[in-house]
């Protein structure tokens, strides 16, 4: 059996009792560690599970799905994933192999981003498309994500932006001459991503394009969900630019129409009550 296992947002504990007995019943058990991470690490969950983890980077996940997946056909195999098993679609693809070797699995999910983010006081079901927000180079800046951003925003709904994780990345000269060395891990912080939607803003704008997305546009900030340290401000995005929201991971929210009842929410987290509340009556129904 190949257990797909959500272990939550935060520490050790976080996982279910049901995930927990599935752990230690497994004769292995791999830690996904590329698409998220814990506030704790790899030795925290091996002392409170009793179980020794394999760390499976993208690399192991994506090329070496199939040698993952062989032993799970002769004995309980665990693949520990941080939120839900399913918050990436590279999970998908190892239950879609799986079940083409003829291997059974099983999936014990977990709290994860998609739904804890109503901890800021937004209503889950008024989030359209979730985005990705990605790093961007001197010779790349992709601006898709921003189109999502204003389809959403048109239709008064609000947007979970994932900013990005650089984990076990190679350089570009690294890569070509196959060389094994990796870079530092990098997470985008909320500031970056504001940045990122200020810069193509002021781009659009150049273009004579008049954006739903501004300056003003009310934002929620998110850093350590379900941490002891979480850490939840809301503001202008400008605001958001600057805001100091500590250590990984980040999220961000961009608004889109506001119940009162959510905007009485995000008060309790406002970066500056005067300016959020000027812009933010602006759209409520």
């Amino acid at each position: 059996m190949l257990y797909l296992v959500g272990l939550g947002l935060g520490d050790a504990k976080d996982i279910t009792v049901k995930g927990l007995e599935a752990v230690r019943r497994c004769r292995r058990v791999y830690l996904e560690a590329y698409t998220s991470v814990l506030t704790v690490g790899k030795e925290a969950l091996e002392e409170f599970y009793g179980k020794e983890l394999i760390l499976a980077d993208r690399e192991m996940v994506e090329q070496e799905a199939d040698s993952l997946l062989k032993e799970a056909d002769v004995c309980d195999v665990a693949f520990l994933v941080v939120g839900d098993p399913f918050g990436a679609t590279t999970h998908s693809d190892l239950v879609l192999r799986a079940v083409k070797l003829g291997i059974p699995y099983k999936v014990i999910h977990n709290a994860s981003i998609m739904n804890a983010v109503g901890c800021c006081g937004l209503q889950l079901y008024s989030f359209g498309e979730t985005v990705s927000i990605v790093f961007w180079t001197d010779t790349w800046k992709p601006e898709s994500f921003f189109d999502k951003i204003e389809k959403n925003r048109r239709s008064g709904m609000h947007t979970l932006c994932l900013l990005d994780i650089k984990v076990k990345e190679q350089s570009l000269e690294n890569l070509m001459k196959g060389r094994k060395i990796y870079e530092p891990p990098r997470y985008m912080s909320v500031n970056q991503a504001a940045e990122q939607l200020l810069a193509i803003i002021q781009n659009r704008r150049l273009q004579g394009e008049k954006t739903e997305t501004t300056e003003n546009t009310i934002c929620v900030g998110l850093a350590r969900v379900g941490a002891p340290d979480e850490k939840i401000a809301a503001g202008t995005l400008q605001q958001m630019s600057s805001v100091e929201l500590g250590g990984p991971l980040h999220s961000l929210i961009v608004t889109g129409t506001m119940h009162p009842l959510e905007l009485e929410m995000l008060k309790l987290f406002s970066v500056d009550s005067s300016s959020f509340e000027n812009n933010a009556c602006q759209r409520t129904t």
